[in-house]
C-alpha cells in the first residue's frame, strides 16, 4: 500500500501538465525515491552479539568509546563558559568527561563540515589526502540550496557545469575501501567493533560501516534523520523558514535506521534516546570482551525536534527555536550521562577510554546567536567558531582528572590515540597525520583546512585564511587575538606570503576531490542566517 501512495506522488509530480508542480517540488524526489526503494518498516528489536565469556580485566586491553555530537556549538557546553540561552541549559555530564580526564583547550575539527571531519576521525588522515574534500550530498540538495540560499545582495551559486559523467552517485560518495578505518585497525587487534548513529561516509553497501571494519552497525547512513516523525504527539518541532537546508531536510529525511545494511525501520522513540538505549544494551552485551564503540549522535543537528518533556522543562527560554535546541542539548547531555553510568554499574569504568568531540561548530542556519561564543564564525567557515571543537578524554587511572593541555590537537589524532590504547598497529603503507594524545604533547608545525578555493592554516599562534570569494586574505595572531577580530594581513605581508606558501606546499600533497563542489553559498561571519542584511557585514563563500 505504501508503495502505491509513493507511486501516486511521483505520478503527480511527473504527470502531463505538471511541469510547474514538478519544478517547485523536485527537491522532494530523493526522499520519495528512497521510500520507493526501501520503505521504512515498523520498529524491531536489535539483538547485539554477546561476548562468549568474560576475559579477566587485567589481561585484556581497554574498552574504547568514541562519542561524537553533530554540529555542537562551542558554547553549547557549559564548561566552555556558558551554555545555551545564556547558561540556562547546562551540560554536567559532558563537562564531567573533561573534569574527570583531560580537556584539550586548542583542539580542532579536521574540517568545518561533517563528512570530511568524520572521514578524518575514521582514518587519522587529512580527508583531502584521499579526495574526501566535501560533505556528501545529493545533486538535488545542492541545486535546491543554491536556488534558495542567499542574503541581501549575496546569492548562492550552483555549478551545473561541474556535473560530469564521472561524478559518483550519491551512495558512492564515501571513504574509499582502500582506506584503513580505525575499526579495521582495532578489529585486527582483537576488538569487537560497534557503530551506532550517524555515518555519512558512503551509502553503497561496500562503503557502509559493516563493510568498513564494524562487526555491528545500527546506522543513519545519510547526513541525518528525523528525531521523531513530524506528527508524533511527543515531538515539539521548530522549522526554520529562512533556511533552504531545513526545507530539504523536512521533505526528505525519515525517522529511520538500518542494522548491518538491512531494510530501514523506525527507531523506538526519539533518536537521541534510542541511540543511547542501544549503546547501553551493546555495552552490556560486550562487557566480557574488549570493544570499540563509535557512538555518533545526530543531535543537535537540524531538524530541530525535542521531546515534549525536555521542552516543557525549559519554560524560562522564550524563543521557541532556542528552547527546542536547548531541550535537545539537555537530552543529549543526560543520555551521555546514562551511558557513562552504565560503565560504572558494570565495573568497566576504570577499563574504558572515553573520547568526546563534535564534528564541527554550530550552524549559522539555525538562526540562534552565540552558539560558538566567544569565537567568530560558524560551521562551514574556518573561523574558530567553525573548527574549534571540544576534545575530552577520560580514562581513570591513566589520565589524571582535571588535566588541561594546549597542544595543537584534534580529529586527526583520534585514530592514532585509539590504536595506541588498543595495541593496534598503524597502517605502514600510508601517511598517518595524527599522533597518540596519550603518549605526550602533540608536536606538529601546523594544521590545514581546505574546501575548494577557501583554505586556512594555523602555524604556531598565527592563522591565515585565504579565499577567492571575496578575494582576500585574513591573518590573525591567536595569542593576542584569539577571537579573530584584528585582521593583520595588510600590516604583515611577509607573514601572509610565508603562510600562503605553506598552504600551497600542503595542497601539492593532497588528492583531487572524488566529487566536485557543486555549490558556493554565502555565510556571514558574525550573525546567523535569519539576521537582517546590513552593508559592511563580513562574509565568506563556502564551497561544497
Amino acid at each position: 500500500m505504501k508503495k502505491r501512495w509513493i507511486a501516486l506522488g511521483l505520478a503527480l509530480l511527473l504527470g502531463a501538465g505538471g511541469f510547474g508542480v514538478f519544478q517547485a517540488n523536485k527537491y522532494r524526489l530523493p526522499g520519495l525515491l528512497q521510500d520507493w526503494r526501501d520503505p521504512v518498516q515498523a520498529n524491531r528489536p536489535v539483538v547485539w552479539q554477546r561476548s562468549p565469556e568474560d576475559a579477566p580485566m587485567d589481561k585484556r586491553p581497554p574498552n574504547i568509546i568514541l562519542i561524537v555530537a553533530d554540529d555542537l556549538g562551542f558554547n553549547d557546553i557549559s564548561l566552555n563558559g556558558g551554555g545555551v540561552a545564556g547558561g540556562l541549559v547546562q551540560t554536567p555530564n559532558i563537562d564531567a568527561i573533561a573534569r574527570e580526564g583531560v580537556r584539550f583547550t586548542t583542539a580542532y575539527a579536521a574540517n568545518a563540515t561533517c563528512s570530511p571531519s568524520r572521514a578524518a576521525m575514521m582514518t587519522g588522515r587529512y580527508p583531502t589526502r584521499f579526495g574526501f574534500e566535501y560533505t556528501a550530498v545529493p545533486v538535488q540538495f545542492a541545486e535546491n540550496l543554491a536556488h534558495g540560499e542567499g542574503v541581501g545582495p549575496l546569492r548562492a551559486m550552483f555549478h551545473r557545469e561541474r556535473i560530469t559523467p564521472d561524478i559518483p552517485d550519491y551512495p558512492d560518495m564515501g571513504v574509499p575501501e582502500s582506506e584503513v578505518t580505525i575499526a579495521e585497525a582495532v578489529k585486527a587487534a582483537g576488538y569487537h567493533t560497534i557503530h551506532i548513529g550517524k555515518w555519512h561516509l558512503g551509502e553503497a553497501p561496500r562503503l557502509q560501516p559493516h563493510h568498513q571494519g564494524f562487526d555491528e552497525s545500527l546506522a543513519v547512513l545519510a547526513g541525518g534523520a528525523m528525531f521523531l516523525p513530524e506528527d508524533d504527539p511527543d515531538a515539539v518541532n521548530a522549522k526554520l523558514p529562512w533556511d533552504a537546508i531545513d526545507r530539504f531536510i523536512w521533505a526528505n529525511l525519515r525517522h529511520a535506521v538500518t542494522f548491518n545494511g538491512g531494510p530501514r525501520f523506525h527507531p523506538k522513540g526519539h533518536m537521541t534516546d534510542y541511540f543511547a538505549d542501544e549503546a547501553i544494551k551493546a555495552i552490556e552485551a560486550n562487557k566480557g570482551r574488549p570493544f570499540f564503540l563509535y557512538l555518533a549522535f545526530n543531535a543537535p543537528h537540524t531538524p530541530l525536534q525535542a521531546t515534549r518533556a525536555d521542552y516543557d522543562a525549559l519554560p524560562q527560554i522564550n524563543d521557541h527555536k532556542t528552547r527546542v535546541y536547548g531541550a535537545m542539548i539537555a537530552q543529549l547531555d543526560r543520555r551521555i550521562g546514562d551511558v557513562m553510568a552504565k560503565l560504572k554499574q558494570l565495573g568497566l569504568d576504570d577499563d574504558t577510554l572515553v573520547i568526546f568531540t563534535s564534528d564541527n561548530g554550530g550552524a549559522w542556519y539555525t538562526g540562534i546567536e552565540g552558539l560558538n561564543a566567544p569565537y567568530r564564525g560558524w560551521k562551514a567557515t574556518f573561523f574558530e567558531g567553525g573548527i574549534r571543537t571540544p576534545l575530552f578524554l577520560r580514562w581513570p587511572g591513566r589520565i589524571a582528572p582535571g588535566t588541561e593541555r594546549a597542544d595543537l590537537a584534534g580529529h586527526l589524532d583520534i585514530f592514532a590515540t585509539i590504536a595506541a590504547a588498543a595495541g593496534a598497529a598503524l597502517p605502514a603503507d600510508r601517511v598517518i597525520d595524527g599522533q597518540d594524545l596519550l603518549s605526550g604533547p602533540v608536536r606538529r608545525d601546523a594544521l590545514f583546512w581546505r574546501s575548494g578555493d577557501y583554505r586556512a592554516v594555523r602555524a604556531g599562534d598565527w592563522k591565515l585564511q585565504v579565499a577567492k570569494r571575496p578575494a582576500r586574505a585574513r591573518l590573525y595572531d591567536l595569542a593576542a587575538d584569539p577571537y579573530e577580530r584584528d585582521d593583520l594581513s595588510a600590516r604583515e605581508p611577509a607573514r601572509v606570503a610565508e603562510l600562503s606558501a605553506m598552504i600551497d606546499a600542503h595542497n601539492r600533497g593532497m588528492a583531487k576531490p572524488i566529487w566536485p563542489g557543486l555549490i558556493e553559498g554565502p555565510i556571514r561571519i558574525d550573525v546567523p542566517l535569519n539576521a537582517p542584511w546590513r552593508d559592511g557585514q563580513d562574509y565568506i563563500y563556502w564551497t561544497n
